[in-house]
């Protein structure tokens, strides 16, 4: 009966749950999935990791190329990262092209890179003007169940933790580059942002951690992003239901408390990972 009634009308049926401060799965309404990761387990990646939020599944992998820097930042390299959401994933997505959600998600993360300079670019140059490293951060799902941008986050943030890049000299007479055969210089990422996303329902209630049977009923969403400083280095919404000041300050303290969570998951993961 509960199943034909989900089916029938699946709005009405979250709603009967939603007033009891709870959700179908038993979750709270603020309460955000487990959250497990693995890290280094791509090995012929320069840095990966694997993260699951419930059901979303996630696998970042980093790889390390020459390049040659921008003439107007002779000075810097790149990070350029991608989100892949394959078929595999999910029946949502079709092969061909990026699908939209795709590139906003990696504009979301391009932009949450620069804002909060996660690495400092000038430790990618190699020789100013002349030879730089770009980092090609490449996120696929594995698994689609929801909240693609929280999972992302994370998995590129512990994937850059556990980059080790091989030493570069430069031959001063022949400007050639020589590489060494193991990697033992550690990228410095100097900061960790962690994204929080919240969904809003019948424009009034608020859910944490969405998963995709509840992204399709929501009338909202927010993602939001925050540093080690508790400050908010980027704030995603598509449109939707406004947020109050009151909702919003309350989201931002959540995604405070989750932000903290996160760091010391990738902080305790990655310390037990030989390199």
């Amino acid at each position: 009966m509960a199943t034909d009634f989900k089916t029938a009308q699946p709005a009405e049926y979250y709603r009967q749950f939603l007033k009891q401060d709870v959700r179908p799965d038993g979750r709270e309404l603020g309460e955000i999935r487990s959250t497990i990761l693995n890290v280094g387990s791509i090995t012929t990646a320069d840095g990966s990791a694997l993260v699951k939020l419930g059901n979303t599944t996630v696998i970042c992998g980093i790889k390390a190329e020459f390049t040659t820097p921008k003439a107007e930042e002779p000075k810097q390299g790149f990070i350029v990262p991608n989100v892949d959401l394959p078929p595999l994933c999910s029946s949502s997505f079709k092969p061909g092209p990026p699908s939209e959600q795709a590139q906003v998600v990696s504009q979301l993360i391009a932009d949450v890179i620069e804002s909060a300079k996660v690495v400092d670019l000038e430790t990618l140059c190699i020789q100013e003007e002349k030879l730089c490293w770009v980092l090609f951060c490449d996120m696929m799902c594995l698994d689609y169940d929801g909240n693609i941008a929280d999972a992302c986050m994370i998995a590129l943030i512990a994937a850059l933790k556990n980059v080790m890049l091989p030493s570069v000299s430069i031959d001063s007479d022949t400007g050639l580059a020589t590489v060494s055969d193991t990697k033992t210089e550690a990228l410095n990422v100097k900061a960790h942002p962690v994204a929080t996303t919240f969904a809003v329902f019948d424009d009034t209630i608020i859910i944490a951690d969405p998963t995709n049977e509840e992204e399709t009923m929501v009338t909202g969403m927010v993602t939001l992003v925050v540093n080690e400083d508790n400050q908010l280095c980027a704030v995603h919404k598509p449109g939707g239901s406004p947020l109050s000041a009151e909702q919003l300050q309350d989201c931002i303290n959540r995604a405070i408390t989750r932000a903290n969570e996160v760091r010391q998951l990738i902080d305790e993961t990655g310390s037990s990972v030989d390199r």
